[in-house]
């Protein structure tokens, strides 16, 4: 009797301990702090985030406003999480800019005033060298004291941090830019990798194939940790084509979002995805979800003290078959592709 007991008990918690180690599955949108700040523009935001089952915004926070923090109390009352996004180096620091503490410390600021106004998580952006500054193996450890102080301010607020990389940090550190996620790892509490298609080299290569140049990069991201990151991961994926944006119709960048959709869920220990739309134009993304079967994303409850969040309707679970599985890469496929200079469009 006792063995086939213990067998049960056994059993029991290693589901339990699964299911406690997942990750919940976030579906966000980035929004300029205008956008927020817009009444009639986030009431239709925030209408069609309930309807598509988004869970998350992705909210600048760049100027002082008194319009800021109840705006964001309304994106809260919705049920909606708010990650602040805040900017560090407007198209990466100079080399005075990145060595300045009193720089940091006016960033700071918006950090502050966004956790105060509720935000769940603090994202940085441009936490990074310009992609024109020349190669140097020391620019990663300037950033990295940079993420370390942002992180113990951050931290003592019991506020998670994300930050952003590029999409080729994906598969090895970028000495330009200074973007290591290894040496970062022990100081961040998500990454957020900018796997965009069209930011690839060649674009015309890489963004045929949202599919696979998606999920590469994120499985080649999660494997430089043996498949188990010890930070969530949420990719960064992008609205349109930028390069192609006149020349598509609407049908086909709906197709492309989901296949960049389709290319999140299907990768190996992340937990969801973010828009980015420059102009936040969201229609095709809204229509994607209406009109196909995705990943439901999962609606906490709020911080103690917050007002309980009631779950929108999610989109049912999926069933519609996923493109084909990508062979095993060669060693010439699993070399990153070249990034394009840029960053976010």
């Amino acid at each position: 009797m006792w063995q086939p007991r213990s067998k049960l008990i056994l059993t029991a918690l290693v589901s339990c301990s699964l299911i406690s180690t997942a990750h919940a599955w976030d579906k966000g949108i980035y929004l300029t702090q205008y956008m927020l700040e817009s009444p009639d523009k986030l009431n239709y935001l925030i209408k069609q985030a309930k309807e598509t089952g988004i869970n998350t915004f992705i909210i600048d926070h760049e100027y002082h406003s008194s319009h800021y923090a109840p705006a964001i109390a309304k994106v809260k009352d919705a049920g909606i999480k708010d990650v602040a996004r805040i900017v560090v180096f407007s198209d990466g620091g100079n080399a005075e800019q990145i060595h300045s503490k009193a720089y940091w410390e006016k960033k700071y600021v918006y950090v502050d005033e966004a956790i105060k106004a509720g935000a769940n998580a603090v994202q940085l952006d441009y936490i990074r060298y310009s992609s024109k500054s020349p190669a140097n193996p020391q620019h990663a450890k300037d950033v990295y004291d940079i993420i370390k102080w942002f992180k113990t301010k951050i931290s003592a607020e019991h506020v998670p941090m994300e930050i952003d990389i590029f999409g080729e940090v994906s598969y090895y550190p970028s000495m330009h830019i200074g973007q290591n996620i290894q040496m970062f790892a022990d100081s961040v509490d998500g990454v957020n990798p900018m796997v965009y298609p069209s930011h690839f080299w060649p674009y015309q290569k890489y963004s045929a194939v949202p599919y696979q140049t998606i999920n590469h990069s994120l499985d080649a991201l999660v494997g430089q940790f043996n498949n188990k990151a010890p930070f969530k991961v949420h990719a960064f994926i992008e609205a349109a084509n930028y390069h192609y944006i006149k020349k598509t119709s609407n049908a086909q960048k709906q197709q492309y979002l989901l296949q960049e959709i389709r290319a999140v869920e299907d990768a190996k220990d992340v937990s969801g995805w973010y828009v980015w739309s420059a102009n936040n134009v969201y229609d095709n993304l809204f229509e994607v979800l209406k009109n196909n079967k995705t990943r439901p994303a999962d609606f906490a409850s709020k911080e103690p003290g917050d007002k309980a969040a009631t779950p929108p309707t999610a989109a049912p679970a999926k069933t519609a078959a996923a493109p084909a599985a990508t062979p095993a890469k060669t060693e010439a496929e699993a070399k990153a592709p070249e990034p394009e200079t840029k960053s976010k469009t």
